[in-house]
C-alpha cells in the first residue's frame, strides 16, 4: 500500500457509515475504526485531539524498521503531526529505555484529522526518540532508535 492510497481509504472510510474497517496486504495492516458516532444521522464522528466531543479514529499501522549498525530504525509510514502521548497532559507511550512489546502503541501520527496508532512490530527498547510531541514528520523519517528484544 502506498501513502497516497492510505489517505484515500482514510478518507473514505470517515466520511462513510462503516464504523471497522480491516485490511491487509501482506506488507501493512491497516484498521480504521470508529470509536464514537455522534450527530445526526449516525455517521459523523468527530476527529482530533482534545476536548471530550472528539472521538480518534485508530489506524493500527505497523512501525517499519530499517536495520542499522546502532540499532534498528523506526521510520514514519505517513506525512503527518508526531504525538508521543495520548493527550497533552498525559505521559508519553514511550521513552527511552523504555521495553515495548510487540503491538504496543509507541506514539500517534495525525494525518487528515484522524488519530494513527504506530505499533511496534517487535519486542524492543527505546534506544533514542527522534523527534519531538507535536512536530510535523515526512514520510520515512527516522522517528525511533530501538534494540529488538
Amino acid at each position: 500500500m502506498d501513502e497516497q492510497f492510505i489517505l484515500t481509504v482514510m478518507e473514505k472510510f470517515n466520511g462513510s457509515s462503516i464504523f471497522e474497517l480491516k485490511l491487509d496486504d501482506g506488507t501493512i495492516r491497516m484498521v480504521l475504526r470508529k470509536e464514537t458516532a455522534h450527530l445526526s444521522g449516525g455517521a459523523a464522528v468527530s476527529l482530533g485531539r482534545g476536548g471530550p466531543e472528539e472521538a480518534p479514529v485508530h489506524l493500527g499501522i505497523s512501525a517499519n524498521p530499517v536495520h542499522s549498525a546502532d540499532g534498528e530504525k523506526i521510520t514514519s509510514p505517513i506525512v503527518a503531526t508526531f504525538y508521543a502521548s495520548p493527550s497533552p497532559d498525559a505521559p508519553p507511550f514511550v521513552s527511552t529505555g523504555s521495553k515495548i512489546k510487540a503491538g504496543q502503541t509507541l506514539c500517534i501520527l495525525e494525518a487528515m484529522k484522524m488519530m494513527n496508532h504506530l505499533e511496534a512490530e517487535f519486542d524492543c527498547e527505546i534506544k533514542e526518540t527522534h523527534v519531538s510531541s507535536g512536530e510535523m514528520v515526512e514520510y520515512g523519517q527516522i522517528l525511533f532508535t530501538v534494540n529488538k528484544l
